[in-house]
């Protein structure tokens, strides 16, 4: 029985994103309306929605998808609310299909179970708010009224699955708004760049998870293989239907000239002894058709020859020699997220850091696998931990050769 099987929990736990950007509509990709499966009577709507948010993160995805059976009988899972109005995750709602613009139904039901639009405005302005609790009425009301080129304000959460063996993740929206256009009064009225592409994650890492050995000695990234928790149906037609460890991809960047804060910042953040530690960052994507901006270094010579000669300036020969990174779809932890935690009537900041907060074992879900299974990789990494994670020698000898050239 499913229900005997080992089960992960969660706690403390974070996983959702935000975009400022440009929307980009396509007639043929960004909306589907009312199709037809192939396999079933379920009639479907979807919403693929791209916004630029910039040369920095490039044109991010995020989507939306809900339907209905044409077979009938059409129920909306969801829950209700305390009295005090917040979301009551104990008591379970289901709804009728039929039912779900009733008002009086919608009235007992948790805020966080609908999706927020916002796409028009009222005659004074301001902008008017609706509220749906299926996904297909809100991609239908998306689809009237987002144009391309609209500034819109999205935000969702991250949703992880597993396609031909390997983690894809998700950004599914939860409220889409327009944004107001950014202008500095104070400059002249030039426009003001103010999009972004960010998300906010709380992720598991062990040992061998990440090292400073292996620190890009060009970029100063750091990559991260951490490990996320979330939900998953089956794996390798097993049933699962609870929490399952992802193996996620992550970066993270240093100052590789100061040796010692570099150290100081991955003992602090990334160091672990023993189990799994579980912390929440804050974090951007940097996806296709980002523009990487190179630094004064990476110029060519004969390049800078030019600016000295007055040819270009600096900025132009920076933004001639900037390479759109077509191929990159990246997630870049930037900072570890503080919660402000209410004690005593005092608000006190926390870092969300929990070591040791799992075991090996707590990880494990033995009946996905064969009891043979070996993993040569875990072989490779048990042998490669023998030295310290921590060791900052091979930038001596980066300086060393540097001299030598």
């Amino acid at each position: 029985m499913a229900d005997n099987k080992k089960k992960i929990t969660k706690k403390d736990w974070i996983s959702n994103f935000s975009l400022l950007g440009v929307a980009k509509v396509n007639d043929d990709y960004t909306f589907k309306i009312n199709e037809k499966s192939n396999s079933s009577n379920w009639i479907y709507s979807r919403m693929n929605l791209g916004i630029d948010c910039g040369e920095k993160n490039g044109i991010i995805y995020a989507s939306m998808n809900g339907g209905y059976s044409g077979d009938g009988n059409n129920v909306i899972y969801a829950h209700g609310k305390k009295e005090d109005g917040t979301d009551d995750f104990e008591s379970r709602l289901e709804i009728d299909w039929n039912d779900r613009f009733d008002e009086s139904i919608l009235e007992t039901v948790g805020d966080m179970c609908f999706i927020t639009v916002a796409l028009e405005k009222t005659e004074s302005g301001k902008l008017f708010k609706k509220r749906f609790l299926s996904e297909y009425d809100a991609i239908a009301y998306c689809n009237e009224h987002i144009v391309d080129g609209t500034k819109l304000y999205i935000r969702g959460n991250l949703k992880y699955s597993m396609y031909n063996g390997k983690t894809t993740i998700d950004k599914e929206i939860k409220s889409i708004s327009i944004a107001a256009s950014s202008v500095n009064e104070n400059a002249d009225t030039q426009t003001k760049d103010d999009r972004f592409a960010k998300f906010t994650q709380t992720i598991l890492f062990d040992k061998d998870s990440c090292n400073l050995r292996d620190v890009d000695k060009e970029t100063g990234m750091m990559s991260i293989n951490a490990t996320v928790l979330a939900y998953l149906k089956e794996y390798n037609n097993i049933e699962v239907r609870g929490n399952f460890p992802y193996k996620v991809g992550f970066e993270f960047h240093l100052n590789l000239e100061n040796q010692k804060q570099c150290k100081m910042c991955y003992d602090k953040l990334f160091k672990v002894k023993k189990g799994y530690t579980q912390i929440t960052f804050e974090g951007e994507f940097v996806e296709s058709g980002a523009v990487i901006t190179p630094s004064w270094d990476d110029i060519p010579d004969d390049i800078k020859e030019l600016v000295e000669m007055n040819v270009f300036t600096k900025e132009e020969a920076l933004e001639k020699c900037a390479a759109s990174g077509t191929k990159e779809k990246k997630m870049i932890l930037t900072k570890p997220y503080i919660k402000k935690v209410n004690k005593n009537d005092t608000i006190t900041a926390v870092l969300q850091k929990f070591e040791e907060r799992y075991s090996e074992d707590d990880l494990y879900l033995d009946y996905l696998y064969q009891k043979d299974d070996v993993s040569n990789d875990e072989a490779e990494i048990e042998n490669k931990s023998s030295e310290s994670d921590s060791d900052m020698s091979w930038l001596d000898d980066l300086d060393a050769f540097e001299e030598i050239v």
